[in-house]
Formats: C-alpha cells, sequence, structure tokens
C-alpha cells in the first residue's frame, strides 16, 4: 500500500470579507477526497506570528508543526497590488527548512478577470529561494465573488472546469511530493 501523501493548503490572506478563502477551502476539501492524502488546511487568520522572519520566538508551534508534516503546499492566494498578501508572506518566511525540498501549486484568486496570475507569478523567485519546486498547472479564480454561492460552495456550473483543472494539478503535485518524500528519506 501507498504512504500516505499530506498536503497543506495555504489559504493567502487573514483579511476580513476575504472571498478568496472559498477558493482555499474548495481546493483543500477536493484535495481530502483523493486517495492516499491527507489535507491540511491553514488559514492565516488563526496563527499568531508576533513579528518578521523565522526566529523560534516569531512562530507558531502549530504552524510549524503543519509544515513540518506536510510533503506538499497548495497555496490559493489573492492577488493584493499585483503581489502576495502581507499574511502569506508572513506565513511563508517563518518556516523556512520546512518548505525546503517539498513542492508546491499555486491557485490565484482575484475580484477581476486575471484571476490572481500576477500573484503567481509574484511568488515564483519566493518559492524558488525556499527550495519548493513550482509545479507548471496553475489555477486561476476570476470574478471570485461570482464563482461561489452565499454558504461558499462552487457554484455548479464551474464544477466541471474546476475539478478537471485540479486533477491535473494534483496529479502533477503528487508526483513531485512522492519524488521528493523518496529523495528526502534516502537522504
Amino acid at each position: 500500500m501507498e504512504d500516505k501523501l499530506v498536503v497543506a493548503v495555504l489559504a493567502g490572506t487573514s483579511r476580513e470579507g476575504r472571498k478568496s478563502i472559498n477558493a482555499a477551502r474548495y481546493v483543500a476539501d477536493f484535495a481530502s477526497k483523493l486517495p492516499n492524502v491527507e489535507a491540511l488546511f491553514a488559514d492565516p487568520a488563526e496563527f499568531n506570528f508576533p513579528y518578521d522572519g523565522d526566529n523560534e520566538d516569531t512562530r507558531d508551534a502549530r504552524y510549524t508543526e503543519l509544515t513540518a508534516r506536510a510533503d506538499a503546499f497548495y497555496i490559493v492566494t489573492p492577488e493584493y497590488n499585483h503581489s502576495i498578501p502581507g499574511s502569506l508572506k508572513r506565513m511563508l518566511d517563518s518556516e523556512f527548512e520546512n518548505y525546503y525540498h517539498k513542492p508546491v501549486a499555486f491557485g490565484g484568486v482575484s475580484n477581476g478577470n486575471w484571476g490572481g496570475t500576477r500573484v503567481c507569478e509574484a511568488l515564483l523567485p519566493v518559492a524558488h529561494t525556499m527550495g519548493m519546486p513550482v509545479i507548471k498547472t496553475e489555477l486561476y479564480f476570476p470574478r471570485v465573488q461570482d464563482l461561489f454561492d452565499e454558504q461558499g460552495q462552487l457554484k455548479p456550473e464551474h464544477v466541471e472546469r474546476y475539478e478537471a483543472n485540479l486533477h491535473k494539478a494534483f496529479d502533477e503535485l503528487l508526483l513531485f511530493a512522492r519524488l521528493f518524500k523518496s529523495a528526502r528519506q534516502t537522504a
């Protein structure tokens, strides 16, 4: 039997009234239904990062544990001013060693038509610096306010498209996760 892979889905912002949380929860829920996958969900609003950096006194022990357990990451984040939300950057800065040689997928979210393409581009040098292999398949949630209903569920007319894209993204992410997990265990 194949070892279970742990995928941590990181929501990108703690902003009040955020619509991107629906997209992040959707990706986490999708991951939780995949065979041999354990999905962990990280909402920055639920963690405490008092200062910048990755020192012991600037970490949240619960987040450290979550990132240590993860074999791969899926970041679902809105685009703020063509870049990364501060709360996501703070999360990423806190755990350098726990991200190293663990693959990452990106999902961009926006209120407009671009779907967060620029935030996915802005994350590339961050992931590279942290030693996180980035998968090619990105997922975009343009006009997020029109994609989800009042209960935060993806509207039925969008399910087929997003499920097809998520299958493709997770096929690639899990392949990388298996390879890098094996390499970390034998190193």
